[in-house]
């Protein structure tokens, strides 16, 4: 988001006492975007309880004559220059002669609304935070789209402000951090603004028992190769396939409604199925981080469980008691299965078997410095462009040591063999390929990729061992600056590990996370909770940058 979640606007006390006019019909105008992140923290009956009576979508043609016994409205929209035009749209094509109706909005825009003439129709506009989003029990999200395109592009740090000020808000939760470690420009900055932001507030002191052991930021830009990559973990699949939207995916519906309908001969639904994905699903907590070629075993396994439970009615009284249980384990097996098979439809084609094999020869170095024959056969058959773009981003992140090895040596003179010995030695130093890869039973976070083992994870084992000092060497030759910092803690509030307590580490991604870098965090010894600006894969991240045509 432009300006992102924490620059919504609302008076509280006017929505507090709007709670309890009950003359007043309520309703609320949802900027199409927010309503996938409010989801997942307020629910539409929490809302009716207060009273809100109708919920729109921010559209023109003027939305407010289909609220004719609407009179307090509440639009919540991202401060964007596009959506203040139609805010204002609806403000001025209202019926005067109708009932008056009292506007507050959630916003940060207000020079845009005064130039549109429609400012002064509000009565409310102050503002409301809210900066990190829990996705599920170890996951937060700012859902701010346009966060890496901000920093990296157009030089606006507002995205890293709310990014320290939500980190702030986790101290105060949940206790000092003593230890803070960070590679990047962007993570720099964005620690930087935190102690600028503890010095404000110095003589109130954090009494809360810290949580955390170490908070480690991470800058998208040091790792870009992870995002163009294709993710092989079932749920890194469904999301580079479908994209998952706030925990929920939509699906071709043929497969659900066949396994329904069989062959009654009747039509079949064109409308997609949206299903929700999250932990609290045994199964799919079970099954989102394997590779994909894992997935079918484990549902095959899991049916035979099932089958046999059904068939063991014998003792009706544990049958019925279970019933519920079994039911609802048959319906997630019924889903599972018919996402594999729409998956494996994709993944078994000749073009996603070419494209894979093109990746992975560009990750492991083959050929990355060549026009690559199956980029220019995509661009001749005028495949989707985020994918032609997305092949040439990895190519050229993966050739950037080839094209300068040259260039330097050429330029510069072969005294300079050292330096780039040291760019090479990164990629060896960290193990980010391996050739021995054992998708069904893994022994590493490369089977993530079929081979390459993400920096951006390997980065964050070694923070807890041995200890980023042992590769100060490589970190010296990724992008931007890399630091520790150390935070005192009020005088009794000293951690005492238990004997066999993990570690917890607070990992902080600016510029975005896939959910195989989430996966691959989950499988180590260490406990993660892991915040970013934004859940994304190569191609929502490529979107992000596009500019749209004239």
């Amino acid at each position: 988001m432009a300006a992102h979640l924490s620059y919504w606007r609302v008076n509280l006390n006017g929505l507090r006492q709007a709670v309890y006019r009950k003359l007043w019909d309520k309703g609320i105008v949802w900027d199409e975007y927010l309503t996938g992140p409010f989801g997942l923290t307020v629910q539409c009956s929490l809302l009716k309880g207060h009273e809100v009576e109708k919920m729109f979508t921010l559209k023109g043609n003027r939305l407010l004559q289909l609220m004719s016994r609407i009179l307090l409205l509440f639009f919540f929209v991202r401060p964007r220059l596009e959506l203040m035009d139609i805010i204002a749209e609806n403000v001025l094509g209202e019926d005067r002669r109708g009932p008056m109706r009292d506007f507050h909005v959630l916003l940060l825009c207000e020079q845009r609304l005064k130039d549109l003439g429609v400012l002064g129709s509000f009565i409310h506009i102050e503002e409301y935070s809210l900066d990190l989003i829990p996705f599920y029990g170890n996951l937060l999200s700012m859902e701010s789209e346009g966060a890496f395109k901000e920093c990296y592009l157009e030089g606006d740090q507002m995205s890293l402000y709310h990014a320290a000020k939500g980190l702030m808000t986790l101290h105060a939760l949940c206790g000092t951090i003593p230890q803070i470690f960070g590679k990047g420009e962007c993570a720099r900055q964005v620690t930087n603004m935190m102690i600028r932001m503890k010095t404000a507030f110095t003589g109130s002191q954090n009494s809360a028992f810290p949580v955390f052991d170490n908070l480690l930021l991470l800058d998208r830009y040091v790792d870009l190769l992870t995002p163009l990559a294709t993710q092989l973990t079932y749920e890194g699949l469904i999301d580079e396939i479908y994209g998952i939207q706030n925990s929920y995916v939509k699906l071709s519906p043929e497969k659900f409604a066949l396994k329904k309908q069989g062959d009654s001969g009747k039509d079949l639904p064109t409308e997609a199925k949206k299903l929700q994905l999250n932990s609290a699903e045994e199964l799919y907590a079970e099954i989102r981080d394997k590779n994909f070629k894992a997935v079918g075993s484990v549902l095959s396994k899991k049916a035979k469980i099932i089958l046999a439970a059904f068939e063991e009615r014998h003792n009706a009284k544990t049958f019925v008691s279970q019933l519920p249980h079994m039911q609802a384990a048959r319906g997630s097996l019924a889903n599972h299965t018919s996402i594999a098979e729409l998956m494996k439809d994709v993944t078994t084609s000749e073009d996603f078997f070419d494209k894979l094999t093109v990746e992975q020869e560009f990750m492991s170095g083959i050929d990355t410095d060549k026009v690559n024959d199956y980029t220019e056969d995509c661009i001749a058959q005028k495949h989707s462009l985020i994918k032609v773009l997305r092949l040439v981003c990895l190519q050229s992140v993966c050739n950037i040591l080839e094209y300068y090895k040259r260039e330097i040596l050429q330029t510069y003179g072969f005294e300079h063999m050292l330096t780039l010995h040291n760019l090479e030695k990164a990629g060896k130093t960290l193990a980010l390929w391996m050739d021995d890869v054992k998708e069904q039973n893994p022994k590493d976070i490369s089977y993530m990729y079929s081979g390459y083992a993400l920096l951006s994870v390997r980065l964050a084992q070694l923070v807890s061992r041995p200890g980023w000092r042992s590769i100060d060497e490589v970190l010296c030759n990724l992008p931007g600056p890399h630091f520790g910092e150390r935070q005192p803690l009020p005088t009794g509030l000293q951690k005492k590990r238990q004997p066999g307590e993990n570690r917890v580490t607070l990992i902080f991604f600016l510029g975005g996370v896939t959910f195989a870098e989430i996966a691959a965090l989950e499988d180590g010894g260490t406990e993660y909770v892991i915040a970013t600006t934004k859940l994304m894969n190569g191609t929502s991240w490529i979107e992000a940058l596009m500019e749209k045509p004239f």
